[in-house]
């Protein structure tokens, strides 16, 4: 089966989401990313034993980071899904473009050269 979601999601993957760094989340935004979400294992069924749990701490702290900076929070989100729920990453990756788009761009502006 075939997946369509959007075009303006870019997948990154990692062994586990507990090897998402804060920084890679706040660099993605500071990057001109308009919003980042984190899509791990299912809650108690990490294969890294608590992987997922270490991501959504981070993803928290990422949260209260930008809320801090008067940036949306709603921009970073951590959802949990097992490997099988395929149409549920397609599902999640509408609903997460669709309210990025309701926010609008991203207010950093990327310092970077394109």
């Amino acid at each position: 089966m075939r997946l369509s979601y959007p075009a303006d999601i870019k997948v990154i993957q990692v062994p586990c989401t507990g090897r998402v760094d804060i920084l890679h989340l706040l660099n993605a935004i500071e990057d001109g990313a308009d919003g980042v979400y984190v899509a791990g294992c299912l809650e108690g069924e990490c294969h890294y034993i608590e992987g997922n749990l270490k991501a959504r701490r981070k993803v928290e702290y990422v949260k209260k980071t930008l809320t801090e900076l008067g940036i949306e929070p709603e921009r970073v989100e951590m959802y949990n899904l097992s490997s099988a729920q395929g149409a549920r990453f397609a599902e999640i990756a509408s609903e997460m473009v669709g309210k990025i788009r309701e926010l609008g761009p991203t207010p950093v502006k990327s310092t970077h050269a394109a």
